[in-house]
């Protein structure tokens, strides 16, 4: 199986948070799934960082790969695929990561209601 992380998934998943479910927790540790990290995810972590809102690892990059995670670049067919979806969601980022599961046929490990509205499997 392949899943996408939501930002706050990754974020929990790196840092063993208990926030993160047991089934999303199962998923990603059990070994067998392809966990991907958007480059979406990261630009949200710097950017909060930067205005300290978040504290998370320098080294993202490194950290995601350690974990085993595969980055998922964005792409011109997932910027079109954003100008396609319902304003469900406001986010920009959030926007991106259902354009990107939608692109790849993968469900979302998020907990946002909001993302669940649309087209896309969610994990939770």
């Amino acid at each position: 199986m392949r899943v996408l992380l939501d930002t706050h998934a990754l974020i929990w998943a790196l840092a063993d948070d208990e926030e993160l479910s047991p089934a999303a927790r199962e998923l990603i540790i059990n070994g067998e799934t392809e966990v991907l990290v958007s480059a979406v995810s990261a630009w949200e972590i710097a950017i909060k960082r930067a205005l300290g809102k978040l504290e998370a690892p320098d080294d993202l990059a490194t950290v995601v790969t350690d974990a085993g995670f595969l980055p998922r670049s964005i792409d011109l067919a997932d910027a079109e695929r954003v100008g396609t979806l319902p304003n469900h969601h406001r986010d920009p980022f959030d926007r991106m990561l259902v354009a990107q599961a939608l692109n790849e046929g993968v469900p979302i490990v998020t907990r946002d209601p909001l993302i669940a509205r649309y087209q896309v499997q969610v994990i939770w």
